[in-house]
């Protein structure tokens, strides 16, 4: 009992969380009395801040060998939640198309879904996380914050317009990855689904 409330509150478990409860604060800063470019560079910066945690987290909990169950599993909801966040956001400022968040949004539901029925029947490793999937998410990290800032970096990049290509691109390898994940699943569903 204790180790398991010790492997609870550790510090990449805090981390975790801080990414969710990161959330209303990348939202709420539309809501200050600021210029928007004030706004835009809050938003940004906070979303980095925090989309590093995930790197951080993982990388602590091997290193302090704090490595749970429990961490494993929120690790990539507060990933999802902090994406699905910032897409809405960027609908409501009309930076990215309702398609693109739909089509984000809908493949993180259905793929966890996925991921959850393979866990059941114990054919995780045809839903295992593949290199496709972390070129999506890599993406879509990069993309989001240029979508964000929505301006000139360095007075020479155009992050609306990066933003705007790379967010399609990310769409693009969304719906690639989930076919793939559907096809590796697909034997063990048919097999289960019977």
């Amino acid at each position: 009992m204790n180790k398991a409330r010790k492997l609870l509150w550790t510090i990449p478990t805090l981390l975790t969380l801080a990414r969710i409860a990161s959330i209303p604060l990348i939202i709420g800063v539309y809501y200050m009395p600021f210029e928007i470019e004030a706004r835009n560079l809050a938003a940004t910066v906070l979303f980095v801040l925090f989309a590093l945690t995930d790197w951080l987290d993982g990388y602590l909990a091997r290193r302090l060998d704090q490595m749970s169950t429990f961490g494993a599993f929120l690790d990539p909801v507060a990933d999802k939640f902090l994406v699905c966040a910032a897409l809405l956001v960027l609908v409501d400022l009309d930076r990215a198309p309702v398609l693109v968040a739909l089509i984000i949004i809908g493949r993180e539901i259905a793929i966890s879904a996925l991921r959850e029925w393979m866990a059941r029947i114990g054919a995780t490793r045809s839903v295992a996380v593949h290199m496709l999937g972390k070129l999506k998410t890599t993406v879509q990290m990069v993309a989001i914050p240029f979508l964000l800032f929505d301006g000139m970096l360095f007075g020479v990049i155009d992050t609306a317009l990066w933003g705007e290509v790379l967010i399609w691109i990310a769409t693009v390898l969304t719906i690639w990855s989930m076919v793939y994940y559907l096809q590796k699943a697909w034997p063990d569903i048919e097999h289960h689904a019977q």
